[in-house]
């Protein structure tokens, strides 16, 4: 089971980018998708999440401009961001968590925000 992240770059700070995370391989008992990021020097934090329901979650800096969603006959996770600013660059990262508590990761994708 492997969960792949793309769409990042470098972006001048009001741009938009569109990330996407594919899984490839089933995962059992998922209830929950999301994107991390982590700035350099800073801990890994929650940008946004869906669970199996179609429920969002969005950090409070992101709420407005970023947009979760899915595509589940792709097992595809999306991250529209808009509005970008520059403390918006990181690297974003995706997951799926699992209600055995299981946790995946995927490899991480950098976002540039220039001012």
């Amino acid at each position: 089971v492997q969960l792949q992240a793309s769409g990042g770059g470098l972006v001048q700070a009001g741009g938009s980018l569109r990330l996407s995370c594919a899984g490839s391989g089933k995962i059992i008992g998922v209830n929950a998708r999301a994107w991390y990021r982590q700035a350099p020097g800073k801990e890994r934090e929650l940008v946004a999440e869906i669970v199996n329901n179609g429920l969002t979650n969005y950090e409070d800096s992101v709420k407005g401009r970023f947009t979760i969603s899915r595509d589940i006959k792709k097992n595809t996770v999306y991250l529209q961001m808009n509005s970008l600013r520059p403390e918006d660059t990181a690297v974003y990262f995706c997951n799926s968590k699992t209600v055995y508590g299981r946790v995946y990761w995927g490899q991480g994708t950098l976002v540039t925000v220039s001012s």
